[in-house]
């Protein structure tokens, strides 16, 4: 399925079961693809994450339903997915600015938050440096963590599994083990989002040269043989890997002959100042020709 297509679909089916109880994984499903992999690609095209998407969209509709009709803040509430009328109370003031009870007041100010659709829209030309590379199997030291795909905490605690990684001397003993591999001298943030689970594993790893033996917090992951699309990063961390990530999805697969196969990747932190504007990274995504 084209990828576009496939968020779109995702989109669809969401509005489609708005009153309902949505499931990451159910939603991912539309887009063929894994929960992790896509609230990653999502909050990347649009800048806010999936759950604020549907928080947003149920608040939208719950102030237009108390607007115009005669139904209760408390069926208004169970509807729209909230436990309680307190809970929805809080929610619709953050983002109505105003209480439920309110919006039934003729000339209520509310807020709005349209349906997505997905449109191919190519900005100006942009250089990125990238390779398609395919590899062997290759292996990695890592220290891996499981993460939920659930309300986007991920995006909280995978910073938080860093700077423990940092402080701890995990990164510093990861690095030890490299010397010799292909990423001497590199820390990778491997994300392994192939499974329909509610969780995903994640891992900061560098390469494994085989030479030691492996203390029992560290594991070894082999890396399957695969294509890769290879981009190369350069400017401060995290502002430009962000927005490379942004520009590999709205500008590099719409154009291209390959696209992700939503179940790996990795990005690569050489040594050196990350607040450099000359600070050197990769992402690497392991990608497949797209069918005609």
């Amino acid at each position: 399925m084209n990828w576009i297509a496939g968020i779109q679909n995702a989109i669809d089916y969401m509005e489609e079961n708005i009153t309902q109880e949505l499931d990451y994984n159910e939603i991912a499903k539309r887009a063929c693809s894994s929960s992790f992999h896509f609230q990653r690609v999502f909050g990347i095209l649009c800048g806010y994450t999936l759950g604020e998407y549907i928080r947003g969209r149920r608040l939208t509709l719950a102030g237009m339903e108390l607007a115009y009709s005669d139904s209760k803040v408390i069926d208004v509430a169970l509807k729209y997915a909230y436990d309680n009328p307190e809970s929805f109370s809080r929610a619709f003031v953050k983002f109505h600015g105003i209480k439920p009870s309110q919006a039934k007041n003729a000339g209520a100010n509310l807020k709005s938050f349209s349906k997505l659709f997905v449109k191919l829209v190519l900005e100006g030309g942009t250089i990125m440096n990238y390779r398609i590379e395919a590899k062997k199997a290759f292996k990695v030291i890592a220290k891996t963590k499981s993460f939920s795909t659930k309300d986007d905490s991920n995006l909280q605690e995978i910073p938080k599994f860093w700077t423990r990684s940092k402080t701890d001397g995990t990164i510093a003993t990861l690095c030890g083990y490299g010397v010799g591999s292909e990423f001497e001298g590199k820390v990778l943030g491997i994300c392994y989002g192939d499974g329909c689970d509610k969780e995903f594993t994640y891992s900061i790893a560098t390469g494994y040269n085989g030479k030691k033996p492996v203390p029992k917090e560290f594991c070894i992951n082999e890396m399957p043989a695969r294509t890769w699309a290879i981009f190369k990063c350069k400017g401060a961390m995290p502002e430009a890997i962000q927005d490379l990530w942004r520009k590999i999805y709205t500008e590099f697969f719409p154009t291209s002959e390959y696209v992700p196969k939503n179940e790996i990747d990795f990005e690569s932190y050489s040594a050196g100042d990350m607040n450099s504007v000359n600070y050197e990274s990769e992402i690497w995504v392991a990608v497949e020709k797209q069918c005609k």
